[in-house]
């Protein structure tokens, strides 16, 4: 068994593998993926009689924590060919990767699991949950809006108006740049859809992105309050364009048009006829004391505390850790120390920070321990609760 980093002009090797265990994926996709997303990212491997049997993606994300930005991955294309799994191999590639980005001082990693029990044995654990509905198709009319799919130029456009009117409102996410919504747009062409934008004399007043393969889907919908309806219309208008087993106005048709489109992280003032909240991001904490740091307190707050951490898979996390914060500031220090109020293995600190479960609600688990004290001190950390990750590769 060899473990190792491809170089970059290596990537294409991984092309098969990536086609023989998702074979659900276009080659439209997998042409858009393999020229661009590829050009910048990291892909490990396992070599097994002379050719990659297992490999991960970690795809590069600029994150913004609580109004700091610092770098992230998004775990992908986890995988091993049948004969040979069940060797540990994906094991070995998460805990090497893992370790890399420690020293790349990575808050946190994030994936979309195939499966929630696959990523829990290596602390991953869920941060995120979006919301998807599903409407009836909206009847074509005519409204205030002219909608038209964007081209690359207007990237930038798209990437002021989110952090315009929504950048401030998470505490996670994504930094939205013109080179994000670039990608964006290439990556929605190569699904057959694209990034819609709702413009009223020339303002742009909404934008969504879409794919149209076997049935119109509606992803991230992002408009300006009292909007919603002529939204509606702009899918009604698109549904009307698009035939909805993926093939465009012209192209011979197989069957009808559906009555009823998904809408992914879909808005609240958006009548739908079903509605889900669909744990869909699971994270796991790579390099702590930066995530720490990034961590708020009210300035009217004082936090002292200190707590160990159990983490299985990076030692260097391993430590006992003292955060502190006086009046009149608003973020933690973070040091190592000697002296412990607990013990906090990794997976249960994630699900604190990221406000999934309070310390009360760990405190009775195997392997925690807790004082009162640590328990009232991590309760006054604003938990990042306001995550926005619709990311899907």
């Amino acid at each position: 068994m060899i473990l190792r980093k491809l170089d970059k002009e290596e990537h294409q090797k991984t092309r098969a593998l990536w086609e023989e265990i998702f074979q659900e994926d276009t080659e439209e996709f997998l042409n858009y993926y393999y020229y661009i997303k590829t050009r910048e990212n990291d892909i490990y491997v396992v070599e097994e009689d002379g050719g990659i049997c297992s490999m991960l993606h970690l795809n590069p994300y600029r994150v913004m924590i609580e109004g700091e930005e610092a770098p992230s991955a998004y775990i992908i294309a986890v995988s091993t060919r049948k004969p040979y799994r069940s060797r540990g191999y994906m094991g070995a590639l998460l805990s090497t990767s893992l370790n890399d980005m420690y020293g790349q001082k990575v808050p946190f990693t994030f994936l979309m699991p195939a499966a929630e029990a696959i990523y829990t044995p290596y602390d991953f654990r869920f941060i995120y949950a979006q919301d998807i509905g599903v409407t009836g198709r909206p009847e074509a009319a005519e409204g205030k809006c002219v909608c038209a799919d964007a081209s690359l130029w207007q990237a930038g456009e798209i990437a002021d108006f989110f952090n315009e009117h929504y950048g401030r409102a998470w505490q996670v996410r994504t930094v939205r740049d013109h080179e994000y919504y670039q990608t964006m747009i290439m990556e929605q062409q190569s699904e057959r859809g694209g990034v819609r934008l709702m413009k009223e004399d020339g303002r742009l007043c909404g934008v969504y992105a879409y794919a149209a393969e076997e049935t119109l889907e509606i992803r991230e919908p992002l408009f300006l309050p009292g909007y919603e309806e002529e939204f509606l219309r702009s899918v009604g208008e698109l549904a009307a364009s698009v035939r909805t087993d993926g093939r465009l106005p012209g192209e011979q048709r197989e069957s009808g048009s559906a009555e009823e489109i998904k809408i992914y992280a879909c808005p609240d003032v958006i009548p739908c006829i079903s509605h889900e909240k669909k744990p869909l991001i699971m994270a796991r904490i790579v390099c702590l004391p930066e995530l720490l740091k990034m961590m708020t307190v009210s300035e009217e707050e004082e936090v002292d505390c200190s707590f160990a951490v159990i983490d299985p898979l990076i030692r260097q996390n391993s430590r006992v850790w003292r955060i502190t914060s006086r009046k009149g500031e608003t973020r933690l220090h973070v040091q190592e120390t000697e002296d412990s109020e607990g013990v906090l293995p990794v997976a249960e600190l994630t699900e604190i920070l990221f406000g999934r479960l309070t310390p009360r609600d760990i405190k009775d688990r195997e392997n925690v321990m807790m004082t009162e004290r640590l328990e009232e001190e991590l309760a006054k950390i604003t938990k990042l609760t306001r995550v926005f990750l619709n990311e899907i590769v």
